[in-house]
């Protein structure tokens, strides 16, 4: 994740995203809002059906293999999907160079804090 100069087929360097490529990137931001949706609707779902949850019917859900990895995909979904979106707003909306690539410096930061936080709530006591 950063700003990686690359040549692209013109020869001219460009500041790219997280893929090195526009269409890509923007590929990227669907498929990881399509995985945050998904998730969504089993959490919905699993509220809708299930009526008021105790907290042991929480835990054994949330902690099923299948939903500790949905949840893990979500999470680095969600990390696409914040750096692509991110990276955006400051190219389009910040143009001093300098606070940009502070900002952006401080949004890998962030988005790599919770990454590593989001994975160690799922897997950090091990498998059940």
């Amino acid at each position: 994740m950063g700003d990686v100069l690359m040549r692209n087929d013109s020869g001219i360097k460009s500041a790219t995203g997280l893929t090195g490529s526009g269409s890509r990137d923007w590929i990227m931001q669907r498929i990881s809002a399509v995985v945050l949706a998904v998730y969504a609707v089993v959490m919905v779902a699993f509220f809708l059906f299930n009526g008021s949850v105790g907290y042991e019917q929480w835990v054994m859900f949330i902690m099923s293999m299948p939903m500790r990895l949905l949840s893990l995909l979500a999470i680095v979904a969600l990390a696409v999907h914040a750096w692509v979106g991110m990276w955006t707003v400051f190219t389009d909306y910040i143009k001093s160079t300098g606070l940009r690539i502070v900002l952006q410096a401080a949004m890998i930061i962030a988005i790599l804090v919770y990454l590593f936080w989001g994975v160690m709530i799922f897997w950090g006591r091990g498998i059940m």
